[in-house]
């Protein structure tokens, strides 16, 4: 990836003006550090899997999983923690206004405190509604609960990780949020072994490593940042923290980025759904191909993750006109990336997703769908370019809108569709409107933010101008 990255850095310097792509080499370098803490994430708890899987008992391995699909739900709504620091501290930076830089990054982990202790409180009823709508077997649903009962205490410590990483991001200290990221996964994937291979822990051991490990991340990335902040100047500003029109304007920040996160969600849970009405075998060749988009998006959320820095970083200089380049580099990169996802797929899916699985009824077939990947994640790459380009302007509002136009207007028509022809090559096409919506609409926003002047921008960026 290295490789690629650098000819892009070449490619556009040669072919462009230097002082408008002097970016580059930073941009790219925290692209790389983004991308590779982000597929971690996912490599992480593979590995977790694989060791339950080795167990004797089955019920250990689904029960853990079903309890994990409900905490990937709850911590995906509370992506604004993270996406709701990273473009605002990249304004302060970007303004050299350290004392907006401390309040942002407060103001985030007190709402990150508040609400995994509310969610630690409301631990019961969560679960109870969590796995009320599963079908489970007694024996799955007691491992489910066992991870669960031990994983919700980590939720604060979680959150307040999402606060830590997107404040990092918005100042450019990508080798820290590595760091992070390797204690984390290197932590729990240590603990999954010593808790379930070596202690027989099962589901309760498969918690605790994640509860650890989240805390250790936690305690280190509190160590990293007491380096640079004094904790005389976290008193200097804790007055300011309870600003009214700071605090509104937060909080309207994080509503717009959750009902946005929730708009993600909900095409990918209806469809798994409306997969599993057509049959074990489109079930599983549509979670097949459904792993290699979800893949891939985590490769371009590290890219997003990096314009969303750079994008607040350029607003706060005051220079938009950085803004094309920028979205130059993000689109061509992001696109191109697409491409080769869903190229391999294509050309290659013995390989592919032989990888993924062994079962040749299921693999041969998926020739037929797996042509979807090519619409889906090119516009997606689109999609989640522009997804960091505004969330770094937070402006997060275009987003709202995009979903959630998305949603209603490109994906659930041709769902109903699907259901009702019972073809599965309807319902790709649903997920395939829902990405080209969403990539469309903020296309069409784009020249807003080229011809916004200052006093036209909104106030968000400066959380603590009233004060």
């Amino acid at each position: 990836m290295n490789l690629i990255l650098s000819l892009f850095v070449k490619l556009f310097k040669h072919h462009s003006l230097l002082s408008q792509y002097d970016f580059l080499d930073r941009f790219f370098h925290l692209a790389i550090v983004n991308v590779l803490s982000n597929i971690m994430i996912p490599l992480a708890g593979t590995i977790s899997l694989a060791f339950l899987g080795r167990l004797d008992d089955i019920h250990h391995l689904a029960g853990v999983t079903l309890a994990a699909t409900l905490f990937d739900f709850i911590y995906y709504s509370f992506s604004f923690l993270r996406m709701g620091t990273t473009g605002v501290t990249a304004q302060a930076v970007g303004r050299n206004d350290r004392e907006a830089m401390l309040l942002v990054g407060l103001r985030n982990g007190l709402i990150a405190l508040a609400l995994g202790t509310l969610l630690v409180i409301l631990q019961y009823p969560l679960r109870e509604l969590g796995f009320a709508l599963t079908g489970a077997n007694p024996e799955v649903r007691a491992s489910a609960v066992a991870y669960f009962n031990i994983c919700i205490w980590g939720t604060p410590a979680f959150l307040l990780n999402a606060v830590l990483v997107g404040w990092l991001l918005g100042r450019e200290q990508s080798g820290k949020v590595l760091l992070l990221s390797l204690m984390w996964n290197g932590a729990n994937v240590l603990l999954n072994y010593l808790l379930i291979v070596r202690w027989g822990w099962a589901s309760t051991g498969a918690g605790l490593s994640q509860i650890i490990a989240q805390s250790l991340e936690l305690l280190v990335g509190i160590i990293l940042v007491s380096q640079e902040i004094s904790w005389q100047e976290v008193r200097a500003v804790g007055s300011q923290l309870w600003d009214l029109p700071a605090l509104k304007a937060t909080f309207t920040l994080n509503g717009n980025i959750f009902l946005w996160s929730i708009g993600e969600m909900f095409p990918l849970i209806l469809f798994n759904d409306l997969s599993s009405a057509k049959g074990t075998i489109i079930l599983a060749q549509n979670a097949l191909l459904m792993q290699v988009i979800l893949l891939s998006f985590f490769f371009f959320e590290g890219i997003a993750f990096a314009a969303e820095t750079f994008s607040g970083n350029f607003k706060g200089q005051g220079e938009e006109h950085r803004f094309k380049p920028l979205l130059q580099v993000v689109v061509v990169t992001e696109v191109l990336m697409g491409l080769t996802f869903a190229g391999a797929s294509i050309l290659f899916p013995q390989t592919i997703f032989g990888l993924l699985t062994n079962h040749n009824e299921v693999i041969e077939p998926i020739k037929i769908y797996v042509f979807w990947l090519l619409p889906i994640l090119v516009t997606a790459s689109i999609a989640f370019s522009l997804d960091g380009y505004f969330a770094g302007l937070a402006q997060v509002d275009i987003l709202r809108n995009s979903t959630l136009i998305g949603v209603l207007l490109g994906f659930a028509p041709v769902a109903v569709c699907s259901l009702h022809f019972h073809s599965n090559h309807i319902l790709w096409l649903a997920y395939s409107m829902f990405t080209i919506t969403r990539s469309i609409i903020l296309g069409v926003e784009l020249p807003k933010t080229f011809s916004r002047s200052p006093e036209e921008s909104p106030v968000i960026s400066n959380p603590v101008a009233s004060e």
